[in-house]
């Protein structure tokens, strides 16, 4: 039975060459995309700046409503196609301004990549699967140890995954890149018998699927996560959920894996992500919130 640790894990960001998070504070926060930097709504920076001034090239303005929308407003020259960003391991990837107000990628996932990369060290043949894969940094870093089974919803995201595979020079990577509903996909995956060593989710808040599915993630998150717990066994090594903006608690997520996962061996946790600021003093920003369960085997 897999044991549940109540006490919160903090995941830190500490940011690199391709990002960094200078400044933040007023519900918004300062960051840098290798060349360029960007201002972004953050209402969990309630504190204040740091900095007197933020030079950037661009902020984005958030809408009216609290679902979404907004706009960039863009003050220097930034390329719109957008321009090239580096991990680890050989990981490129293409940072642009997008109408989510995201940059392409999600920097305090790095600290998640180094996390699942422990449990597959030495492997060659691992067999991974990253539902809601978005521009597919994830699933480039977990293809240096086996195969994986990326899965997203949006043509456009999975298409940027694979220019950023070609970026990389890792187009020859066992990579599968799939255009599919994560929660009828990995439906299939257990009707068809087959297992993965890992598995890394995470799911929007509300979406919508290829064929227009409706995904609510209160409703529909119980039964992926009990379709995940039957694709892995007790060989495999890990899965790792996060969630961004809900009104939820870790802890929560952790109760859910911990009844799911009562018939595996290792260890559930649950927590925050964080990215720390540069400079002393620095502060930690949290992202999401995240429940993991892992078997070292």
């Amino acid at each position: 039975m897999a044991d549940l640790a109540i006490d919160p894990v903090l995941m830190v960001g500490e940011g690199w060459d391709a990002y960094r998070l200078l400044d933040s504070g007023g519900g918004r926060k300062f960051e840098q995309y290798g060349a360029y930097r960007f201002i972004r709504p953050e209402p969990q920076a309630m504190w204040t700046p740091r900095l007197p001034d933020w030079d950037a090239h661009g902020e984005f303005v958030p809408g009216s409503d609290e679902d979404g929308g907004g706009r960039w407003q863009l003050t220097q020259d930034v390329p719109e196609a957008g321009w090239p960003l580096a991990w680890k391991d050989g990981v490129r990837f293409t940072a642009q301004c997008t109408p989510f107000r995201h940059l392409g990628f999600f920097p305090d996932m790095a600290p998640v990549w180094d996390w699942m990369g422990h449990f597959l060290a030495g492997r060659d043949d691992a067999e991974t699967l990253n539902l809601f894969g978005y521009t597919g940094v994830g699933s480039l870093a977990l293809s240096r140890f086996g195969r994986v089974t990326h899965v997203d919803a949006s043509k456009k995201s999975v298409a940027q995954a694979q220019a950023n595979a070609a970026l990389s020079g890792l187009e020859d990577r066992p990579v599968r890149w799939l255009v599919d509903d994560a929660m009828k996909f990995a439906a299939r995956e257990v009707r068809r018998g087959n297992r993965y060593d890992g598995i890394i989710l995470d799911p929007p808040k509300f979406g919508r699927g290829p064929k227009n599915e409706t995904w609510r993630l209160e409703e529909g998150l119980p039964g992926l996560v009990g379709d995940c717990r039957r694709l892995l066994d007790t060989d495999s090594r890990f899965l790792f959920l996060t969630v961004y903006a809900v009104r939820m608690s870790s802890l929560a997520l952790a109760g859910l894996l911990a009844e799911i996962f009562a018939d595996l061996p290792g260890t559930i946790e649950h927590g925050d992500l964080a990215v720390r600021e540069v400079g002393d003093d620095a502060r930690l920003l949290p992202t999401a919130i995240f429940a993991r369960w892992s078997n070292p085997g």
